[in-house]
């Protein structure tokens, strides 16, 4: 029961990182207008703290590689709920931004060491899948990030920031009854160590480093976050380009921000079809050692159109301002207006495509390391995201801003959004160039586990 609590843990604590994180998307036109800034220098704010959490996930990865993880999750945590108190006690953009700041250095902590975690609670057989949870909760953070910021700040844009502060102190206090998990428990290799009653004592160096640069299913797998991100940077403004659509309709900013997150939330279910894909990844795996980066690469390529369809479809909705319910309008609306029903089919398509990428992505990197080098490896690839990231995040405003001239919104987001979609292509290229070198890496690594686990203690340090 206790390694079942630990597992959940570990999965709520990755949603809710990502909560923290999506929660000021929806809000960018209220805080810009109460800090009398434009609504591109929220959203730089946004792009520095992804940008922050990914450098900072360096560090946290590579401290949690050598040391004991569970304290410095604990800390992370508290940092990361410090800040986004901070971002809603904060009088002006200047503090607001630092605030921002300090939370994503929190926020870098949970993804790189929480996945080194995790790694080593999984068998390779059922990778994918596990992996494929961890991902969709981080999928499913981000998008109570977003449903939470534009329903409970729709009013008051500070609100949402006190009530994730609360859950972020009640996770720090759930660490507490969490199982302590061992490095490279999950390994076949390494059963005889453990079954012994001994422990893998190999921990990363500053000599390690370039191992894991040389591995070339890593360089692949980090290089195709910096464009895979430059796209889904620009898809955070997703509710915003929704709000734009409602307030075309006629309806006030107050219901459009609703809108626009009910909308993106809902658009953005077929995330959760990354459960199929981590199952097809597990079960093409184990035909070939291609399998995994196989299904990641071709589903990114086969998304781009169905985002396209999305993006270009006119918004349907039956909602009397004042009167009706937001919720029960945007709920109605994709199942009784065509249009509405067929763009919310083809953006699960599209997600579910996309969201292959992900649990396929985790267990690549778990099977191509060795335990002790997971979390920097890991958090090696989480800087590469943030820094497409948050580029994607900063190129799209400034896009936004410049097509605005010659198309006034929503057309400017829809525009601007499908332009960025132009970088899946090397993303698609990069994972099957993966495919290519993933076999001999991963036997590799079972190669040097077998010859560890006769010496488990010659790495202590």
């Amino acid at each position: 029961m206790r390694r079942r609590y630990t597992v959940v843990v570990f999965l709520v604590l990755a949603s809710l990182d990502n909560v923290a994180a999506g929660l000021v998307p929806p809000l960018y036109k209220p805080i810009a207008r109460e800090f009398d800034v434009a609504e591109a220098a929220i959203a730089a704010a946004t792009a520095a703290a992804f940008l922050v959490t990914a450098v900072a996930s360096v560090a946290w990865g590579y401290f949690g590689d050598r040391s004991d993880r569970k304290p410095l999750l604990m800390l992370g945590t508290l940092i990361w709920s410090t800040g986004t108190l901070g971002s809603g006690l904060a009088p002006n953009y200047g503090l607001f931004l630092a605030s921002q700041v300090i939370g994503a250095l929190g926020l870098g902590a949970v993804g790189s060491i929480g996945f080194s975690v995790v790694s080593d609670l999984i068998a390779p057989r059922r990778r994918g899948l596990i992996m494929s949870l961890w991902g969709l909760s981080q999928g499913v953070g981000t998008l109570a990030g977003g449903l939470l910021g534009g329903l409970l700040g729709a009013y008051e844009w500070r609100r949402p920031f006190f009530a994730i502060t609360a859950v972020g102190v009640a996770a720090t206090v759930a660490y507490l009854f969490t199982q302590t998990i061992h490095r490279g428990q999950s390994e076949p290799q390494l059963a005889s160590v453990f079954a012994a009653g001994e422990d893998y004592d190999y921990r990363i160096s500053r000599a390690d480093l370039p191992l894991i640069a040389r591995r070339r299913t890593n360089v692949w797998l980090v290089l195709q976050g910096i464009t895979a991100q430059l796209v889904f940077g620009s898809l955070v403004f997703l509710p915003r380009l929704f709000q734009a659509k409602a307030e075309q309709l006629g309806y006030s900013e107050q219901v459009a921000i609703q809108v626009g997150s009910l909308y993106s939330t809902l658009f953005a279910l077929g995330g959760a079809l990354s459960i199929v894909g981590g199952l097809v990844g597990d079960r093409l795996q184990r035909r070939t050692p291609r399998g995994r980066a196989t299904v990641a690469g071709v589903g990114v390529l086969a998304a781009i159109p169905f985002y396209l369809v999305v993006l270009f479809a006119p918004m349907r909705l039956d909602l009397h301002d004042g009167r009706d319910s937001v919720v029960w309008a945007v709920l109605r609306s994709v199942v009784t207006e065509p249009v509405m029903a067929a763009s919310f089919l083809t953006a699960v398509v599209a997600l579910a495509l996309t969201s292959a990428n992900a649990p396929n992505w985790f267990a690549l990197i778990t099977e191509v390391n060795p335990p002790e080098h997971r979390g920097t490896t890991y958090s090696l690839g989480n800087l590469a995201n943030g820094i497409g990231r948050s580029a994607g995040t900063w190129l799209a405003g400034r896009t936004f801003d410049m097509l605005a001239r010659a198309l006034p919104p929503p057309m400017n987001f829809v525009v601007g959004i499908a332009a960025f979609q132009v970088f899946f292509i090397p993303t698609g290229l990069m994972f099957l160039a993966a495919a290519r070198t993933s076999p001999r890496d991963i036997e590799d690594v079972r190669r040097l586990l077998r010859q560890r686990a006769e010496q488990p203690h010659a790495g202590a340090g």
